[in-house]
């Protein structure tokens, strides 16, 4: 599922570059927006198709954590204090402050939790990382040995 988002996210960025990828990032204020939005959406494409197939697992988590840490700073801690910092933008919205950030924020936070929780766990046993450990685990098992 998380990777299935990330997967989403990143293809938009390329399909729709001005509303989600470069012309986003500008608006936002990140700095060189033309090579950010390209960037990250490669990152989430790849790292998103790694999760889904379960292959090398917390190490497609790390780059993510890195995108949602700077996309919640970024985006929505300018909703929290209610002003721009650092060159980034504050979106009119009807209210500001915790609530409007913590709505705002929802479907990053999960995607955030979800990372992590990659992160730390790893890959089930429906994946590729599974069948590589198992597979590498029997090759170098030595109680069979006679």
């Amino acid at each position: 599922m998380v990777g299935g988002v990330f997967l989403s996210e990143g293809i938009q960025k390329f399909l729709y570059p001005d509303a989600l990828g470069a012309g986003r990032f500008a608006k936002i204020g990140i700095p060189a927006p033309e090579i950010m939005g390209p960037f990250v959406g490669t990152v989430e494409i790849v790292c998103g198709a790694l999760l889904i197939a379960g292959l090398l697992t917390r190490l497609a988590a790390l780059p993510l954590l890195g995108t949602m840490f700077v996309a919640l700073l970024s985006t929505k801690a300018p909703i929290l204090l209610g002003y721009g910092f650092w060159g980034l933008a504050l979106r009119e919205l009807p209210r500001y402050g915790f609530w409007s950030m913590m709505h705002e924020a929802r479907t990053d936070l999960c995607m955030t939790l979800g990372a992590l929780f990659l992160l730390i766990v790893g890959a089930g046993s429906i994946s590729l990382d599974w069948l590589i450990c198992r597979r590498t685990k029997a090759r170098y098992d030595t109680t069979n040995l006679g």
